[in-house]
């Protein structure tokens, strides 16, 4: 072969496997990637914005780690009754140091994020105690924690009551009647930072700290507790640093870094923790047990890329407001507004656009993309759901995932991504299954 067969066959190769090429070979037109590369020039401020904040929140872990001497031992693990586990008692040493708060309880025995919200309630509040949801209805999966929605276990079976207080149309805080809500018995206030299966606007850093210095100026005895879940290390700050007595989320979220294979935290006062590690394990033994078996080098590693990860989840978002709305599709966040979590809602009017989306997400998966995903009742919510997920942690929406109830407005709820450009894929492919049923005008 030739010098100049050698070039032939290496410019062949480069015109074939170009982005536009690999794209055009997995399914999605030429014009598709045109308006994708369109709305990627546009954003290229924006997104070096994201790259900052990583940058700022990497610092932030790194000097964590380096604080509390991880060393490679830590990432032994531990079986049995789990006495001794450096590398978990220290993990949680650095996620206190990471949020800046007294205490954490980081654990793969926390199941999800429901159970480590669950977890934090039931821990905190005794019989004839009242919790209070400031932001409105909470989480779907937390209705039958709390009672809303009768369920064997609930808070309400143990006698504690519950009421809450829509947020202003404007999506802000209504204090004025925070402060009517507040009853002598009342010893707990709630705050959702994501907009869960509702189209309101996620609350930035700034509105929660508002809020929590509201009720603690009123009520310095209330616990604050924010479910903190798809809004870690968006900001450069989170709610910890105002005054939350609990901030809580899911490893298999932002700050696991789509490596954590399980686990959730709680991070805050040194005694709502040890509420917290007493009722997941027992009176007597609180934190000195559980045990870690192989999960610690992940968890660690899982927390270190967490900020970058959560970068490139960022600018799929913002990716997909602006596809998006350039074609009638009403976004939450719009293209524009500043990004409080991950999530990116896009109403679509009909089940079958709602359908279609998720269609395309799962397609774009390394993980199952030959599935079809399709509507079914799911535990905990109050409407048939369609999932697409073809992650390698079972769950996962760090990974690049999208669901929605199936009734009006028909919204998908899409998020993460482990990489940009996988975020971009999938958000493409997502568009071309739209367009290919006649759901997309103008292409």
């Amino acid at each position: 072969m030739t010098q100049q067969d050698i070039a032939e066959h290496i410019q062949d190769v480069m015109n074939r496997y170009t982005a536009g090429g690999l794209y055009e070979q997995m399914g999605i037109s030429p014009r598709v990637i045109e308006l994708g590369d369109e709305v990627c020039d546009s954003l290229k401020e924006r997104f070096a914005l994201f790259d900052k904040t990583a940058q700022a929140n990497q610092l932030k872990v790194i000097g964590a780690m380096q604080k509390n001497r991880i060393s490679a031992e830590h990432f032994n693990g531990s079986t049995g009754y789990g006495y001794n586990d450096a590398g978990r008692d220290d993990l949680e040493k650095v996620y206190a140091d990471t949020f800046h708060t007294q205490d954490a309880l980081v654990r793969a025995q926390i199941t999800c994020g429901t159970h480590a919200l669950s977890l934090a309630l039931g821990a905190n509040l005794r019989p004839g105690d009242e919790m209070v949801s400031i932001s409105g209805k909470p989480y779907d999966t937390l209705e039958e924690v709390i009672g809303i929605r009768p369920s064997r276990g609930s808070l309400a079976e143990y006698g504690i009551t519950y009421s809450q207080v829509e947020l202003k149309e404007d999506g802000s805080f209504d204090f004025d009647a925070i402060q009517k809500a507040l009853k002598p018995n009342t010893r707990l206030a709630a705050i959702q930072r994501s907009k869960g299966y509702l189209t309101r606007p996620s609350l930035s850093v700034e509105q929660i700290a508002e809020a929590i210095s509201f009720v603690k100026e009123l009520r310095p005895d209330i616990i604050v507790m924010v479910d903190n879940c798809y809004g870690e290390f968006v900001d450069v700050v989170e709610p910890s640093d105002f005054g939350a007595d609990m901030t809580v989320g899911s490893l298999i979220k932002n700050p696991g870094g789509g490596l954590a294979p399980m686990g959730g935290y709680i991070a805050g006062t040194e005694e709502c923790v040890e509420n917290c590690a007493v009722r997941l394990t027992s009176p007597g033994l609180g934190r000195e047990v559980g045990a870690s078996l192989q999960v610690n080098r992940s968890l660690y590693q899982g927390l270190f890329l967490a900020p970058t990860v959560t970068a490139g989840a960022l600018k799929g978002a913002v990716f997909a407001a602006n596809l998006f709305e350039r074609f009638g599709y009403r976004c939450i966040p719009d293209a524009n507004e500043r990004r409080n979590d991950i999530i990116q809602a896009i109403e679509f009017g009909c089940a079958d656009g709602l359908k279609r989306f998720c269609e395309g997400i799962q397609a774009a998966a390394p993980v199952d993309s030959y599935v079809t995903p399709e509507p079914w009742a799911m535990p905990g919510y109050d409407s048939d759901v369609i999932m697409a997920a073809g992650a390698f942690i079972q769950g996962s929406s760090i990974e690049l995932s999208a669901d929605g109830p199936l009734h009006e407005p028909y919204a998908a709820y899409f998020q993460g991504g482990l990489t940009w450009e996988h975020a971009r894929f999938g958000i493409l492919k997502a568009f071309q299954k739209l367009c290919d049923a006649g759901l997309i005008n103008g292409i």
